[in-house]
């Protein structure tokens, strides 16, 4: 049910705008607003709070099946669910929950603020910093590729309260934008255009003493914790697109004709087609183990980083054959096809780049054998 709510929403309300926001590299805030309207920000918030009480498996589905139609709405309400939402639902006090959580199940968009210009895949390199005043926490510094931020009300900021403890003085901080967030940049990217990734300063944020998320010095576990969850959510984006790319095409290659038949049905394409709904398929194993293991409470670190490496290359050769099998026609920016090449390439470097995950499952081989 779940499913057939989502495809419809992203094909009637998402699908018509999708070139609209690519030309324009924004997001409309309809989608937003629509997004908040069908329950899809809050999938596993609980019911008394706001949410649909659902699954992760539920936030992955929808999250699939976004991309299909528009991967950057998809990683805007992966990032709100998979990362912000959860931030809060698992290391929040009650005060906190019963204050946020509702919020953010209703209309205020989440951001969650870890890179920086120095920081990317050493995220605990961070120079961000907070110090006590009184009864609030003093932040300055500045963020760098920050998903959501232009248009997010919710800000979870981790900066480090005490770099003599190194990354154990990492601390998670809790801000809205009414506080002094600034928007210094907002790039011009290749793909996922009308995902808004900004860069942040923080001049004297001062954000109170209540607004610490989970203890202080703890941001680093928290980071850690949530990126491994956060990953089966790329993965679930760069799914989605791959078969959203596979399912714009294929259609075209039974209706172009040439020498007198439709070209997919040479053998050549055929195989070329069967070859990518296998890796979709793979892609879709990996993504749905994934986050089977999360839901039931089992490590699931090794299998995260599987499914996003695997998910982006599949999503990446797939949206890239898509354009060839439609010629052409393919290579416009009318039909849409050479979109889901764009929107692909990030896959293999957000939430973790691809070497990342290659690390993180050599050291799970490893630790295995020797």
């Amino acid at each position: 049910m779940l499913r057939e709510t989502v495809q419809r929403f992203a094909q009637d309300v998402v699908g018509p705008k999708v070139r609209e926001m690519d030309e324009n590299e924004m997001m409309d805030p309809s989608i937003i607003k629509g997004l908040f309207e069908q329950g899809l920000m809050a999938i596993e918030t609980p019911g008394e709070l706001g949410g649909a009480e659902s699954s992760f498996t539920a936030a992955v589905i929808a999250i699939e099946e976004l991309a299909k139609v528009d991967p950057s709405v998809s990683v805007l309400c992966d990032v709100h669910n998979t990362l912000v939402n959860t931030v809060v639902r698992k290391y929040g006090t009650q005060e906190q929950k019963e204050k946020w959580l509702p919020k953010l199940a209703e209309s205020s968009l989440g951001s969650f603020c870890l890179s920086e210009p120095a920081s990317g895949s050493d995220a605990f390199a961070l120079q961000t910093r907070a110090k006590k005043e009184g009864s609030e926490w003093v932040i300055n510094g500045s963020k760098m590729w920050i998903t959501n931020s232009y248009e997010a009300d919710f800000f979870l900021i981790f900066a480090n309260v005490d770099p003599s403890k190194g990354y154990r003085g990492i601390t998670c901080f809790i801000a809205t934008k009414d506080m002094g967030v600034k928007i210094a940049k907002k790039e011009q990217k290749l793909g996922i255009r009308a995902s808004s990734t900004c860069s942040l300063n923080f001049d004297d944020l001062r954000v109170p003493e209540e607004n610490v998320l989970g203890e202080v010095g703890k941001g680093y576990k928290i980071a850690i914790e949530i990126l491994n969850e956060g990953r089966i959510g790329i993965a679930a984006q760069m799914l989605g697109l791959a078969q959203g790319a596979f399912d714009k095409s294929v259609p075209y290659t039974y209706e172009r004709k040439q020498f007198g038949q439709p070209v997919g049905t040479f053998q050549g394409m055929q195989f070329s087609i069967a070859d990518a709904a296998i890796q979709i398929e793979t892609a879709r194993l990996l993504t749905y183990n994934a986050a089977r293991l999360k839901d039931e409470g089992k490590p699931f670190t090794t299998e995260a980083a599987m499914a996003k490496y695997w998910s982006s290359v599949v999503a990446q050769k797939v949206a890239g054959s898509a354009i060839e099998w439609a010629g052409g026609v393919g290579f416009t920016r009318e039909t849409g096809i050479e979109k889901y090449w764009r929107d692909s390439k990030i896959g293999a470097i957000y939430e973790g780049t691809s070497n990342i995950q290659l690390q993180t499952i050599a050291k799970a081989v490893e630790k295995r054998f020797s």
